[in-house]
């Protein structure tokens, strides 16, 4: 199986398109949810499973590294830079490993714009209301799920789908391939 070697380049176009999304969503949160605060999205009876609110963040994953914005800056510029050096590096290894390098490199992006040109804070606006989990956005959700494939990537046993095919000549016997007489 042959493998593109400038898969990258449909990863990195792919993460721009994701970032654009998730600018979107922000500036739509800003304009429509931000006066409202907050508002149902999917509800059944009673049971109320995911709403909007609006909440700008100045940390980073529950709260942490609050006001802590150019260390934030930082180290999610030095961790899209290694993702984006690479997905350059190995991409032709896993459709897996592209992908859940693009997302990261996506939601960090996303991420990113905001804190550096939305004075330090992040929109959020998705909230989990069906156990009270954090309020977060489309750039967190791309991170947590591309931080999940690479996982798979790196944790699950590796399937060799490019190893050679075995020799069915006889003199060129691999080992395993010998009978036993």
């Amino acid at each position: 199986m042959r493998r593109n070697k400038f898969g990258w380049i449909v990863a990195l176009v792919v993460s721009a398109l994701l970032v654009g999304v998730d600018q979107l969503l922000k500036i739509w949160a800003v304009r429509s949810l931000q006066p409202v605060e907050s508002m149902d999205l999917i509800k059944f009876g009673d049971l109320d499973i995911l709403g909007l609110h609006y909440l700008e963040n100045d940390g980073a994953v529950f709260s942490s590294f609050s006001g802590m914005r150019w260390v934030l800056v930082g180290s999610t510029s030095i961790m899209i830079a290694f993702c984006i050096y690479y997905l350059i590096r190995h991409a032709m290894h896993s459709k897996l490993l592209i992908s859940g390098l693009t997302l990261v490199i996506a939601g960090g992006i996303g991420n990113l714009i905001d804190r550096l040109f939305r004075g330090g804070l992040v929109v959020d606006y998705l909230e989990v209301r069906l156990f009270r989990f954090a309020v977060f956005n489309f750039a967190d959700c791309c991170v947590v799920i591309g931080v999940a494939l690479l996982a798979l990537y790196f944790f699950l046993p590796e399937k060799k789908h490019d190893a050679a095919p075995k020799s069915k000549d006889p003199e060129n016997k691999e080992m395993g391939d010998s009978i036993d007489a």
